[in-house]
């Protein structure tokens, strides 16, 4: 499997799922694992992104160690994927709109949670590696992103 077809299970899983799982570790390796929104936009291959309150505690987490891994799985789970990678936490009005563009109406747990305030910060995730898996079937593929990055 080559880094184009890994991102388009990515996306086919994300399109059945809605959701994954993004862990961080705080500033004792304790991991933190909690449900996120991600959203691909084609401007952007091989990254992820996600919304969050700048005053979270992730982002604590983020600025002492920015590498997270993200696990993604089809409601059937019948596919699996877990992504690793760096997080860059960014304050981009243009970039925020079109995030939210992609995925604001699927963020009412997000704003339920937020409810004081309406800010937030887009969380980059730049892909490094991704493993595919069908676990009933036996199948398993891992692509490394980190060789010949493509440029947007």
């Amino acid at each position: 499997m080559n880094r184009l077809e890994m991102m388009q299970k990515i996306e086919a899983v994300l399109e059945d799922a809605k959701a994954g799982i993004l862990v961080t570790a705080d500033a004792d390796c304790q991991p933190h694992a909690r449900w996120m929104t991600p959203v691909l936009l084609s401007a952007w291959p091989e990254t992820l992104f996600a919304v969050t309150a700048p005053d979270f505690p992730k982002i604590m987490q983020l600025e002492k160690n920015n590498q997270v891994e993200w696990m993604l799985q089809t409601r059937a789970l019948d596919q699996v994927i877990n992504i690793r990678g760096g997080i860059n936490v960014l304050d981009n009005p243009s970039l925020k709109a079109q995030v939210m563009e992609t995925i604001g109406r699927k963020l009412t747990v997000f704003w339920k949670v937020n409810k004081s305030n309406t800010d937030f910060v887009i969380l980059e995730t730049v892909i490094k590696e991704a493993c595919w898996q069908a676990p009933v079937k036996g199948f398993m593929e891992i692509v490394n992103f980190s060789q010949e990055r493509v440029q947007p």
